[in-house]
């Protein structure tokens, strides 16, 4: 069927002011690749703060959400994205969601330097959207665990953005070989790691490896390690997540 020429004009506007409304309704999600598929804890009042939570090798957003909706913060929004599946090495190239691809668990293990980057801005990518949308850097902590806590050292010590801080749960300073030259210059950037002393998949003494590196990076007394006796590869108690990001 043939289109009359007037009506042909108005198509392209009438397309482009439908793509205005459902970016103005969605908060222009689809430009921010790991918001789209997001597990979202909104909070119960006005949002003033967020915290982006990063979880671990092989894990999903839905594995921290039920953990972050008990401890309700009114005015905190969770946002708990998932990490695409990639073929790990340590896995023996095993599909897994990952958020970048691991060699070994050793301070001196090959990394992934391209993919630690990648996934870095993907993660700055989302601080922005929701700077855009009303909440301010300093008013955002990322988090994580394991290889999300990783990443969200990497990521708040390298983006341009001062954040409200940083909680890294049984983890490590990925290409750590890099700093501080690779520090944005955040030296006020609170930062709490917390590490289970009976930790046989990242040792406790590489998450204190990690402490000391950090102190040449940030000053030292932005810097908080707790160690937790009989804790394994396992996350911290809620109690001490809640209280640090109260204080957002």
């Amino acid at each position: 069927m043939l289109v009359p020429a007037r009506k042909r004009k108005l198509l392209p506007s009438v397309f482009s002011s439908l793509q205005h409304l459902l970016q103005c309704m969605c908060g222009n999600n689809m430009s921010v690749p790991l918001l789209a598929e997001a597990v979202t804890v909104s909070g119960m009042e006005k949002e003033t703060a967020a915290v982006i939570f990063l979880h671990g090798l092989g894990d999903s957003g839905h594995g921290w959400a039920d953990t972050l909706t008990a401890i309700q913060l009114p005015h905190v929004k969770f946002i708990c994205p998932h990490a695409p599946p990639i073929p790990v090495t340590l896995n023996m190239k095993s599909m897994m969601p990952a958020w970048f691809d691991l060699m070994g668990l050793s301070p001196n293990s090959p990394e992934d330097e391209s993919g630690i980057k990648k996934a870095a801005e993907n993660i700055t990518a989302i601080i922005e959207h929701e700077a855009k949308n009303g909440i301010p850097p300093n008013r955002i902590m990322l988090g994580g665990f394991s290889q999300g806590g990783a990443l969200s050292l990497y990521t708040a010590l390298t983006c341009q953005h001062q954040l409200a801080g940083v909680v890294a749960l049984s983890c490590w300073l990925p290409l750590h070989r890099n700093f501080p030259s690779a520090s944005s210059g955040n030296k006020n950037l609170p930062i709490l790691q917390c590490h289970g002393d009976m930790d046989i998949m990242i040792p406790v003494q590489f998450g204190a490896m990690t402490a000391e590196k950090l102190k040449n990076i940030v000053n030292p007394q932005m810097i908080t390690f707790k160690t937790y006796p009989g804790l394994s590869h396992s996350s911290c108690p809620q109690v001490l997540f809640c209280r640090s990001c109260s204080d957002i």
